[in-house]
């Protein structure tokens, strides 16, 4: 049955691919958007469809349209672009949760939090099941988008309770894909274009902590099937790839993957960085029937073609941020 879907940050990186798997599933999709970190690049190419429709509007200002199922993965996520403006990202958590779940309530629409994996924090449990409350600082740089993001599970689960909202809660692990902006700070994004361009490998602290590195194709599916549960089917629920490697690892696999010239340097750990991450996906396996498919090496090599081919037609990206 056609869906009239509304995926808010449709133009980012996994917005755009969730409005690509949208489409083909035959449904209606409105890409809602402010273009602040998601592109035009990633979506010009369904301009053409005729059951999508794109709009550039921000979520902390009202919105209404008639729509069945809504998508808010709606706010910056790398740690570059949320302490850029980190009242801004707070207001995105919250005040724009308020506004699409008010839109939910309203139109009876379903709609899926895109939570992450920071609602943990520096957590003492590992592998991180969703039980686990986490441990986050609240006062700290990377504050706005943690507590933000445990924030609208919060509003999520009152909105639920009080006003009977159907919801979905995801927490998405450490995702990546071609279509990642090559400046924005995430570490698969940094290592490739520097291991492209021979250049020094930054990689922060003493490169032991640990992430699991999941691709972006693989986070679509669980999204989807997380959408599509019976409305007694809450979560949260977390998507990510099991396999966990470490920062330096992961330095070394690009290095050998791009045969680059590059050396490893080491710089200060950011303030806050998780020193491990890997999910636990039990949940994901039994209620969704879901897991990854997609291996890192696999991934990586989609990502370094797609980074390759834009470094030869003279995409400038000499600046890289400092952030894993």
């Amino acid at each position: 049955m056609k869906k009239r879907v509304l995926v808010t940050g449709g133009a980012g990186f996994i917005g755009s691919h969730l409005c690509e798997y949208l489409l083909s599933k035959g449904h209606e999709v409105f890409c809602l958007d402010n273009f602040f970190t998601g592109s035009k690049e990633n979506i010009i190419h369904l301009k053409s469809e005729k059951y999508f429709e794109i709009i550039r509007h921000d979520i902390i200002n009202p919105f209404h349209i008639e729509t069945d199922e809504i998508y808010n993965l709606a706010c910056p996520a790398s740690p570059q672009h949320y302490q850029y403006n980190p009242i801004k990202t707070m207001k995105t958590s919250v005040i724009g949760s308020i506004n699409m779940l008010g839109l939910a309530k309203r139109v009876n629409a379903k709609i899926l939090q895109a939570s992450t994996s920071e609602v943990y924090g520096d957590p003492k449990m590992h592998p991180q099941s969703e039980e686990y409350w986490g441990n986050v600082n609240p006062i700290g740089k990377r504050s706005c988008y943690d507590v933000g993001k445990r924030a609208s599970e919060t509003l999520c689960m009152d909105y639920h309770r009080q006003n009977n909202v159907h919801i979905k809660i995801v927490r998405i692990f450490n995702t990546y894909e071609p279509r990642m902006m090559p400046n924005d700070g995430r570490v698969v994004s940094n290592f490739i274009l520097q291991a492209l361009q021979d250049k020094d490998i930054t990689v922060f602290g003493d490169g032991k902590q640990t992430r699991s590195f999941q691709y972006v194709d693989d986070l679509i599916i669980g999204l989807y099937k997380m959408m599509n549960t019976s409305n007694s089917i809450i979560g949260p629920i977390n998507i990510g790839n099991t396999e966990e490697f470490t920062i330096l690892e992961l330095a070394v696999k690009i290095i050998e993957l791009t045969n680059s010239k590059s050396k490893i340097i080491h710089l200060p750990l950011p303030e806050d960085d998780p020193l491990r991450r890997k999910p636990n996906i039990d949940l994901a396996k039994e209620t969704l029937n879901w897991k990854p498919i997609t291996k890192l090496e696999e991934g990586l090599i989609k990502t370094i073609n797609y980074f390759d081919k834009c470094i030869k037609n003279n995409r400038d990206y000499s600046t890289l941020n400092k952030f894993n």
